[in-house]
């Protein structure tokens, strides 16, 4: 099957179809608990980018949350390839997300049972990367808990990140930074924090409870980026960006003060995707 380029392309429970036209229980916990972990992983001219390392943690997060270890990776490279040529992506750009949830819940209530089928579902479609810049304030609704191991899972739970993005919009800005529980700068709402400061480039701790990013994780390993505790106010020519593995954001305001870029975004992206590799 070829889909329209157009129309999203998915998978579940052994077939493809058109996304919209798939189906998932009302019961599934995913659905009504956001009782689920999932992947974002860009395709760039048909190639997966940082697939072993997005699946790592998917596997990381599955069992920290003790959840049933999802498809093992042989299979699922198998499927992501099927998946691109059926999405005509070979040569293109594009977006994969891969779904873990807990399976049908049998039962009222939230309790875990322990023989569950855990449910999974894959969506494809064509992508851009994103460099455009970005005004943010720093949230004072919403903190993230440094204590609690959701902060070291990508989960289904986005609700903190609508209300927080919620706010900034009403606000007249396009994104909101987020603090942890302590009042330190942690992250954004679907992104990493970069700080080039003094030629060095800067990102909150993995203790601060921001998501371990790949992208931050990246730049890590390769000793381009450090850990530091960065503070609520920008210094004096700083740069702050906002990165995932779908785009890296210069942030051109933050609260009411104003900042200039000099590094370009996506060069400085794509040299962390290509050093990867």
């Amino acid at each position: 099957m070829i889909k329209n380029k157009n129309e999203k392309l998915g998978w579940i429970n052994g077939q493809w179809g058109i996304f919209k036209d798939l189906k998932v229980p009302i019961n599934d916990r995913g659905l009504n608990f956001a009782d689920g972990i999932f992947e974002t992983i860009l395709i760039l001219g048909g190639i997966p980018q940082l697939l072993n390392e997005h699946l790592d943690r998917w596997e990381r997060s599955a069992k920290i949350l003790e959840m049933n270890p999802p498809p093992s990776k042989k299979w699922l490279i198998s499927l992501i390839q099927d998946g691109i040529k059926r999405a005509q992506l070979n040569n293109i750009n594009g977006v994969i997300r891969i779904n873990w949830t807990r399976g049908v819940s049998k039962q009222r209530g939230i309790d875990v049972s322990q023989t569950s089928r855990h449910s999974f579902w894959l969506e494809i479609d064509s992508y851009q990367p994103n460099f455009e810049s970005i005004s943010t304030i720093i949230s004072q609704n919403e903190r993230r808990n440094t204590f609690s191991r959701l902060s070291s899972c990508k989960t289904f739970s986005y609700t903190q990140g609508i209300q927080a993005r919620l706010e900034a919009k009403n606000a007249g800005f396009s994104d909101a930074l987020l603090l942890n529980s302590q009042g330190e700068i942690c992250c954004a709402t679907t992104a990493n924090i970069l700080v080039k400061r003094k030629n060095n480039w800067l990102t909150p701790p993995s203790n601060s409870g921001c998501l371990p990013g790949i992208m931050r994780q990246r730049g890590i390993d390769l000793n381009i980026i450090k850990e530091s505790l960065i503070e609520t106010t920008p210094w004096d020519n700083d740069e702050w960006f906002l990165i995932n593995s779908l785009s890296c954001r210069p942030i051109k305001q933050i609260n009411n003060k104003k900042l200039q870029t000099r590094t370009n975004p996506r060069d400085f992206w794509l040299k962390l995707m290509q050093t990867a590799e």
